[in-house]
């Protein structure tokens, strides 16, 4: 009996062993504003980038990858396969960077399959519950707030101005700690940590680097590269950027950011073989848009937040786990909707059952002949909301019709590009081919209404408060609504969308300049008005405790009214103690 016994154990513990040899270890690297032409590989000659081009020249490149042209709706799509308005998420700040609970991420995707799942860097989507990386599926997170560090959401960050991606307060698995070191080697050395950890078993790991994105922070061994070099020669005629000499001070400062990253990517892929786990390994590297500064772009049109080709074109780049495909170059245009479904596949999990705008680019990499049907690929850019017709585009095989114009606006107003023939976007096809063009319109107009009736967009994702799961919370201003762009102001209108628990609470205001005494503190919550006269003088910070607050879904407002002025408070931290 005790025979039969080990022998089942046995064939048990060989099956979970076979299982885990068979699913590989999935690491994105993604960065930050590191456009087209911020690497060797594509055609830079200034920037250092010699293990991120080894890694193209032994990966599969998709020559033709797009994604969404400002960061949080890249990472909404990226995470989930799915359009980003879908998801809930619909700016960078202004409230609109918090993606929708009920959405099915690659973490909670791969954690079907027993996979241990940690984030490092950027996320994004998202600073409270439920909406934060460890809501979302991520077992361990290393991150910073909001769209970056030295940014008003990022409140630990914020107040060390031009030293704010050195020796930085980040928050992991949702507790403030204090590192040392710069941001990105911090990021890199915590994913090597955990992959060594996780080595003997299934991980994801993504590596999301904030940098190159502003502020120009850059150690100065890296900026001493560059510090000598003029950005703006060394191109072909056709490919030279007209910069200032900012953008070419700008530009010194990216590339050093990027040679640092390209090392810390070295120093990751030389753990995969330290721990022999290269070959059991889908790596895929990519970026969320194109460059915020005018800099080398590969002579492609526009930059970051714009849908010409150099706002939402990226480098792609995928290892396969033990795969013989390698070196191979594939020109059909996929996307950020794409990387879902292509792990989903590779790893063989089941995808989630939601709607999937993306699909699987497996079958593309393993037959070259494989028919693949053109798709319609939908990207646009404007604060808040899509702004129909205001920098919006679909493209469709060869074929880009762009929106730049009013919402009423005849098809004659609208571009139309052919970029197999015309990469750089500069014959305008519109009055040559109007059968295409207004073909590609139709298209256009039923997708922004599918996608502007999405649910998560019409009832947007609310921040719990007085949830036990994040109990204090901070409310900080890169959630904040009102007024459109809030950032660092003192006179603004603003507030949180919130489901607040019944209960009684401790609250702090805290504010960005210190404020005088004998103003009055308004809290308003629906109907209900809590306020005080404030009785210190030049403070930075007023409480209000033990306030009552029925169960309510609301937008939560709270201001300083003193004289004429109202002043919003910089974050907000709510603490439920009945």
């Amino acid at each position: 009996m005790k025979v039969k016994y080990l022998l089942v154990a046995a064939c048990l513990l060989l099956s979970i062993v076979t299982a885990y040899a068979q699913r590989p270890n999935v690491i994105i690297i993604m960065t930050d504003d590191q456009g087209y032409g911020d690497l060797g590989v594509t055609g830079n000659p200034h920037v250092k980038t010699p293990v991120i081009d080894k890694m193209a020249a032994e990966s599969v490149r998709f020559n033709n990858f797009y994604v969404s042209p400002v960061c949080a709706p890249t990472r909404s799509s990226l995470m989930t396969g799915r359009y980003s308005l879908r998801t809930g998420v619909r700016d960078t700040y202004n409230g609109g960077a918090t993606m929708a609970s009920n959405e099915t991420t690659i973490a909670e995707m791969l954690k079907q399959a027993d996979y241990t799942t940690g984030i490092f860097g950027k996320w994004h989507l998202g600073d409270n519950y439920p909406s934060r990386p460890s809501d979302q599926g991520f077992d361990e997170s290393l991150i910073h707030l909001s769209g970056g560090m030295g940014q008003v959401g990022d409140f630990t960050t914020y107040f060390k101005g031009d030293k704010s991606y050195f020796d930085p307060v980040l928050w992991h698995n949702n507790k403030e700690q204090a590192y040392e070191g710069y941001c990105s080697d911090i990021f890199a050395d915590q994913a090597i940590k955990f992959i060594e950890q996780n080595k003997d078993a299934p991980f994801f790991c993504y590596l999301a680097f904030n940098a190159p994105h502003t502020p120009l922070q850059v150690p100065e061994k890296y900026y001493d590269m560059y510090k000598d070099i003029d950005p703006s020669t060394g191109f072909h005629k056709d490919k030279r950027p007209e910069m200032t000499e900012r953008d070419k001070e700008d530009a010194r400062k990216v590339y050093g950011m990027v040679t640092n990253i390209d090392d810390n990517i070295g120093k990751l892929l030389e753990k995969l073989d330290e721990l022999n786990i290269a070959d059991n390994t889908l790596l895929i590297f990519m970026t969320d848009n194109g460059p915020q500064q005018t800099r080398y772009v590969g002579g492609l049109r526009g930059r970051k937040g714009n849908v010409y080709q150099g706002g939402i074109k990226v480098p792609f780049y995928m290892k396969l786990p033990t795969s013989t495909i390698k070196n191979k170059d594939i020109q059909t245009v996929a996307a950020h909707i794409d990387i879902l479904p292509t792990i989903a596949e590779v790893c063989q999990v089941q995808p989630p059952n939601s709607d999937i705008d993306g699909k699987s680019l497996l079958p593309l990499i393993k037959d070259k002949n494989i028919s693949w049907e053109d798709r319609p690929l939908f990207f646009y850019w404007s604060r808040r909301y899509p702004e129909l017709y205001n920098n919006m585009t679909l493209m469709k095989g060869s074929y880009k019709l762009v929106g730049k114009t009013n919402y009423n606006a005849p098809l004659e107003d609208f571009e139309l590009y052919d970029l197999t023939k015309d990469p750089y976007e500069k014959n305008n096809l519109i009055l040559v081919n109007n059968a295409v063009a207004k073909d590609l319109k139709k298209q256009l107009d039923e997708t922004y209404k599918e996608l502007i009736a999405s649910e998560n967009l019409i009832n947007q994702p609310r921040i719990l408060v007085g949830n036990p799961n994040e109990n204090p919370i901070i409310l900080n201003r890169n959630d904040a609504s009102g007024e459109r762009g809030i950032w660092a102001q003192e006179e603004v209108y603003g507030n949180w969308r919130v489901s607040i628990a019944e209960g009684n609470y401790n609250i702090k205001f805290k504010f960005v300049e210190p404020v005088k005494a004998k103003g009055r503190m308004f809290l308003e919550t629906n109907a209900t008005v809590n306020q005080m006269t404030n009785e210190k003088d030049n403070t930075d910070i007023i409480e209000m405790k033990n306030v009552h607050i029925s169960a309510m879904d609301c937008d939560l407002t709270p201001f300083y009214a003193i004289g004429s002025k109202n002043i919003f408070p910089f974050w907000v931290e709510m603490e439920r103690v009945d």
